[in-house]
């Protein structure tokens, strides 16, 4: 009997039944290691060592703290602050808003987090002031997935301990810098394509229209530096630090403990825990060296970092980029790189996988389409015509992507900072 194979089977029927059911394809995973794990001979012991504890502790002291801070407003206000300052120049509002994703996301909500933050908002925006949602949304995307992958962030946290599960450790700066520039890179793209540096709006927000930051919101905002100075300056645990931070705030009363608790994203957690545990098992039984053998007679030196890309990007046009696609194809890297040769650098392959599979959730099909979609439908009041349009249009900027982003890799986009 085949283990390898079979471990690689079992966790595609996980994400095919995910997607299929509408499950979360962590908890299926966690059934499935206990069948696979006995089936390979492992101890109920071993297969819950599979579980990443630290991992755990890190992404949730970081959402968690983050739940706190968007209950009060404070980010919903300065996002509207920053983009406020563009005045007259509302050619400047997209530019404003991918850096002010990128910036936000990297300080520690993350990816999907800031998302959610800004989406509502800009959509609102987009359908107030006549700006196209495809191009904004886009925007948001790529800000919030380039600047999710700092060392502060979850997708920075999952992509640097991958890494290092396999030898690699101190690469938080290349990692975070590659990420950012091939996400601008793209932005660029989409933002002359789409017209963003001929746009001009009538009625530009003005800055004296918004309220000011209450004092709730001004310890929420000093609570946010003293965590990034804790983390960036004095090395301590990102996941740790969110506690402590979080615990403040609780006991400052600066926003809802209970609501907090209900907004942590408990499901993207178990799909990130409970996708590695299989993997872990996986690992053990031969399944990601076989899939590593697979890509590597598909794949010679120059070409690695664009089909893997590619790959990411598919595969996450159906599934989770964080909970699946990295877990997936990133613990393959020192196989592919042992078997195709070469002088290849495993933080281009961990970028390019991460930041590929990241572009193509401007898809509707993924979470940042998705929540794109959902809020222009609400602001605009769209007809079905004009949803269908847009859905069109934002597949089409997440598929562009996925392939401008692999040729580009090809070229060596993402080892220019390496």
């Amino acid at each position: 009997m085949n283990m390898a194979l079979i471990s690689l089977l079992t966790l595609l029927a996980a994400i095919v039944l995910g997607f299929w059911r509408k499950l979360n394809v962590g908890l299926l995973c966690m059934g499935f290691s206990l069948l696979l794990g006995h089936a390979a001979g492992l101890s109920d012991k071993q297969i819950i060592a599979g579980f990443n504890y630290s991992l755990f502790v890190m992404l949730l002291g970081v959402t968690y703290m983050f739940s706190l801070v968007q209950d009060n407003g404070c980010l919903d206000l300065l996002a509207k602050k920053v983009v406020a300052l563009a005045g007259k120049r509302t050619f400047l509002i997209p530019i404003i808003i991918y850096i002010f994703c990128t910036v936000l996301a990297a300080i520690g909500p993350g990816t999907v987090p800031t998302m959610a933050i800004m989406m509502v908002f800009a959509m609102a925006l987009a359908a107030e002031l006549g700006i196209s949602p495809a191009m904004l949304s886009a925007l948001i995307v790529l800000g919030a997935s380039g600047g999710g992958v700092s060392p502060l962030a979850a997708t920075g946290i999952i992509g640097l301990n991958l890494c290092a599960e396999f030898g690699v450790t101190g690469i938080e700066v290349p990692f975070f810098m590659n990420g950012v520039l091939s996400a601008t890179v793209y932005s660029g793209v989409v933002y002359f394509l789409l017209g963003g540096h001929r746009m001009h709006v009538e009625k530009p927000m003005k800055l004296s229209d918004i309220p000011a930051f209450n004092t709730k919101q001004l310890i929420t905002l000093a609570g946010i530096v003293l965590m990034v100075v804790l983390v960036l300056i004095f090395k301590i645990n990102v996941g740790m630090v969110g506690f402590a931070v979080a615990a403040v705030f609780s006991l400052l009363q600066v926003a809802d403990e209970g609501k907090a608790l209900k907004n942590v994203p408990w499901g993207t957690l178990l799909l990130i825990a409970g996708v590695g545990m299989l993997m872990q098992i996986i690992i053990k039984v031969g399944g990601i060296k076989m899939l590593s053998e697979f890509l590597v007679s598909m794949i010679t030196a120059p070409t690695a970092a664009s089909i893997l890309g590619l790959c990411a990007g598919i595969l996450s046009w159906f599934s989770s980029t964080s909970g699946v696609v990295m877990p997936t194809l990133i613990p393959t890297i020192p196989n592919v790189i042992a078997g195709v040769g070469g002088n290849i650098s495993p933080v281009e392959l961990a970028t390019a996988i991460t930041m590929i599979s990241n572009t193509a959730g401007i898809s509707p099909l993924s979470t940042g389409g998705a929540l794109a979609l959902a809020a222009y439908s609400s602001a605009a009041k769209a007809s079905p015509e004009l949803q269908q349009k847009l859905f069109a249009r934002m597949f089409g900027i997440s598929a562009l992507g996925v392939i401008t982003l692999s040729v580009l890799a090809y070229f060596g986009l993402f080892r220019w900072l390496l």
